[in-house]
């Protein structure tokens, strides 16, 4: 294993841990309104206007990467901060940002001590919800950092517990530049204009979640379909719902146990998919009617990861009982996928648990479980003509790894954030630390990183 620049870690801290992708679009009002051009086209022909924003979780391409921005290298509590503004509520969902817009959901705890509610056969390492909580959208203006709006969309005490790594608020929103969907599981999806009026809002149940270790699967936007996975120790299904009104286009049921992943976009073949991977199987959804149209199996229990897609390949992880990586091409895939040349290859080994997979310049970047060691892979081949890498000055990672400028950026949950270089034998550009700790997954726009950590949200960026 070769040791990246710097300094080499000698343990890593271990726990237990059980916490969107579109092609390259033309321009995201295009994305947004359903445009049906090839995926061909839409690598071909980006506008940079379209892949300027973090619309969702995973970023414009849901794949980890900011094609147009050129954030810092270098920064600490005093160097190179824009703002950095208190939150009114805790959570891990990622911030998304459109134009001068930052949207971040969240919860507050209040009022008197409850009854916890009882919790499932094999709880352990949680935190119980021993009070009510306010569930929050808020939104802060990019420039300066200050609090626009926020809106308590329930006021309820939670059902379940939630691990004690998580929260009750860690399913990131998405935002179409007109409204925001905020979606906190068992207490509801809520549409949001930009005043934070509430639109329409939805009930899809109560999910009972393995060892009740709280729930965490972000909502997938394309054209005027949403798409939200509830995966748990229930009747699990996929669901896509009209943007507009909230009203239910097609339920899929699916035979899986409780995952976190969140569901992907994708054009393949030219129409759209819905894809989600799961225990049982990895599957891609029509988004216009629901139907399976292929599966395939090779994941662990306990799926949390992302799938990424890009260049007509998916890539599809996971890490518990067993480690797995899958790249499928998707170009014609229907039915079975398993043991045919629509696999591509196949990893076994330092495979991601809690962080998603990067995807980056034709290459796929992810982590070892939640720990520092990085795997780059040729995305195609599955190649590794070097590495593994160990990181040097961090430790346990549940952020997922992004990319700007060249540079893959990692943050682990003490404060620390390290900068490669995105090449063959990666190289330590910079180390960074802040006086937090951070779960949620960055984002990133222009020339800034926005950080979500437990106390504080950060604008990193040089002066102007």
């Amino acid at each position: 294993m070769k040791v990246v620049v710097g300094i080499l870690l000698s343990s890593f801290l271990t726990c237990a841990a059980c916490v969107n992708a579109k092609d390259s679009p033309r321009n995201l009002k295009d994305l947004v309104s359903g445009d049906q051009n090839t995926v061909e086209d839409e690598v071909a022909k980006p506008s940079s206007t379209a892949l300027s924003h973090w619309p969702q979780w995973r970023g414009p391409l849901a794949t980890g990467e900011a094609p147009h921005a050129n954030p810092p290298l270098d920064w600490n509590e005093t160097k190179n901060i824009r703002w950095r503004t208190p939150l009114p509520c805790e959570g891990h969902s990622t911030p998304v940002i459109w134009g001068d817009r930052i949207f971040l959901t969240g919860t507050s705890a209040h009022g008197k001590a409850l009854p916890v509610p009882e919790q499932p056969k094999g709880a352990h390492n949680n935190l119980d919800p021993k009070r009510k909580l306010r569930f929050l959208v808020v939104c802060l203006d990019l420039l300066d950092g200050s609090v626009l709006w926020q809106k308590t969309v329930r006021d309820a005490q939670p059902h379940q517990s939630t691990h004690e790594s998580a929260t009750w608020a860690s399913h990131s929103p998405v935002t179409d530049g007109e409204s925001v969907y905020a979606f906190f599981g068992s207490s509801g999806l809520y549409a949001l204009d930009y005043n934070g009026t509430v639109l329409w809002e939805k009930d899809l149940g109560v999910m009972l979640v393995k060892h009740g270790h709280g729930e965490g699967a972000s909502p997938a936007l394309f054209g005027d379909t949403l798409i939200v996975n509830w995966d748990h120790e229930g009747d699990s299904f996929v669901v896509a719902l009209d943007k507009s009104t909230g009203k239910e286009r097609w339920r899929q049921a699916r035979d899986e146990p409780t995952s976190w992943a969140s569901p992907i976009i994708a054009k393949v073949d030219g129409k759209p998919q819905a894809i989600v991977s799961g225990t049982s199987a990895i599957r891609g959804y029509d988004l216009s009617t629901g139907e399976v149209v292929w599966h395939c199996s090779g994941l662990s229990n306990n799926v949390v990861a992302t799938p990424v897609h890009a260049e007509g390949v998916l890539y599809a992880g996971s890490s518990y009982e067993i480690q797995s990586m899958l790249a499928l091409s998707l170009k014609g895939a229907k039915g079975d996928l398993a043991g045919t040349d629509h696999v591509l290859w196949t990893l076994r080994r330092r495979t991601p648990y809690v962080p998603s997979p990067l995807f980056y310049q034709k290459h796929l970047y992810f982590l070892r479980h939640y720990q520092a060691i990085l795997t780059r892979l040729e995305g195609k081949t599955g190649e590794e003509p070097s590495g593994p890498f160990r990181l040097p000055g961090i430790l346990n990672l549940y952020a997922s790894p992004v990319a700007a400028a060249g540079r893959i950026y990692l943050t682990d949950q003490q404060g620390a954030t390290l900068v490669l270089s995105a090449e063959e034998t990666p190289e330590t550009l910079s180390l960074n630390r802040l006086d937090d700790s951070f779960n949620a997954s960055t984002a990133i726009v222009g020339d800034s990183i926005l950080l979500r950590g437990k106390k504080f949200l950060y604008r990193v960026a040089e002066p102007e």
